[in-house]
């Protein structure tokens, strides 16, 4: 598959993110022979500092593709799949009634409850409103107020992650914590303030950046009872934190599609999940494998590539317009594992039980997400690999 970048960029000041002398690149357009996407986050790579995994369908100067005439009337199918689709593909049917998933991502999200409502409505889920105690939003510290700064990238994650987390769990409840900013710091202590949150059963995490200094933010991410999801990256091959925490349920990507099999679905490796060997973090008992002696990435996996993607209700970035757009990245694999974890409804010690339910997984044994000496690390393959972990899910045994 080629791959190749069209410039669109921009120079605006970073500020809230400890780069306030640097200047901001848009993330590139690319092009997959398939399709028009771009991050919606700026990849940091300075120590500290973690990005969002999200990827946008656009078209080719960068503009993000609405997929809906927002004049339309409700219940007109937008572009991606919807619950109904990623239900089928995974095999879900609970509703997950009585649980609590919470997402943490940086920044504010102002119209998070109003654009909630538009996707659950569309697709005929039941209202979820601080109004009748489903949907709650807080800042880092707990408190509902004070809320950080807007940043159209992260609300846009935001967006993402509290629709997946509806569409596989219409029945949880969802919280979401704002972190200040894209800080390892602030990130962390927005995880602790979710795990403290009472009726807290799962808390999904789409970001990540590299493991400098991530021994130091490792104990936020430790929480026993509590399913911590992670998405792998969007980068292709190599490791990133919090996904190569022992401790968390590191989460790859697929490319779904739909097929005339049993299943009715197929699955490959989607070339930009994130996967590898941690320099820092040990191996936890339950993982096998032997070219790293140290913990790998990924533990399972879901569909993340743009062209695959999923229908998502949010922030266009064009003023204060909300749409419909498709989204993909490791991003939306994160909270669809959650989600499902908190469905099944089982107790959780890290990524134990998956490990220990392989047939209870999809196994994805194609597609590569870069250069590894063709070893398992990077290339999809019978039984475990790092792209795609065991595989994805078939129904709640594994969670």
């Amino acid at each position: 598959m080629t791959l190749w970048k069209i410039g669109v960029t921009t120079a605006l000041a970073v500020t809230g993110i400890g780069l306030s002398s640097a200047a901001y690149a848009e993330p590139p357009v690319v092009h997959d022979n398939q399709g028009f996407h771009r991050a919606v986050c700026e990849h940091v790579a300075q120590p500290g500092q973690a990005y969002c995994h999200s990827q946008v369908k656009v078209d080719a100067r960068g503009e993000v593709l609405e997929t809906k005439n927002q004049s339309a009337q409700p219940f007109v199918t937008p572009g991606g799949y919807g619950p109904n689709d990623l239900r089928s593909a995974y095999a879900i049917t609970g509703t997950g009634s009585g649980r609590t998933i919470a997402i943490v991502d940086a920044y504010g999200y102002t119209n998070a409850e109003t654009d909630l409502a538009v996707y659950r409505s569309q697709y005929g889920l039941s209202a979820c409103t601080t109004a009748n105690g489903c949907f709650s939003k807080v800042n880092q510290n707990g408190v509902a107020g004070s809320y950080p700064r807007n940043n159209n990238g992260w609300a846009q994650e935001s967006a993402l992650d509290i629709d997946m987390a509806s569409a596989l769990c219409p029945g949880c409840k969802i919280v979401l914590v704002e972190a200040n900013s894209a800080s390892l710091a602030d990130l962390a202590a927005a995880e602790n303030t979710a795990a403290r949150i009472a009726g807290v059963n799962v808390i999904s995490n789409s970001y990540g950046g590299g493991e400098t200094g991530a021994a130091n933010y490792a104990a936020a991410y430790k929480h026993p009872g509590i399913a911590i999801t992670v998405s792998s990256g969007d980068s292709g091959y190599g490791v990133q934190f919090p996904a190569s925490s022992p401790d968390v349920t590191a989460v790859g990507g697929t490319s779904l599609t739909k097929a005339s099999n049993a299943r009715g679905w197929n699955e490959t490796t989607w070339s930009g999940a994130g996967s590898g060997c941690s320099t820092v973090f040990g191996k936890p008992s339950w993982q096998t494998d032997t070219l790293c002696a140290m913990r790998t990435e990924a533990d399972v996996s879901a569909v993340a590539d743009p062209n695959t993607g999923v229908a998502v209700y949010g922030p266009t970035g064009k003023g204060t317009q909300s749409g419909w757009m498709v989204f993909g990245g490791t991003s939306v694999a994160a909270p669809v594992i959650g989600a499902i974890y908190a469905v099944g409804g089982h107790s959780i010690t890290a990524a134990q039980s998956i490990y220990a339910n392989k047939t209870s997984l999809n196994d994805v044994t194609s597609g590569s997400n870069g250069s590894c000496g063709s070893t398992y690390l990077c290339t999809a393959g019978p039984g475990y690999d790092g792209p795609t972990g065991l595989g994805t899910p078939i129904g709640t045994t594994a969670f």
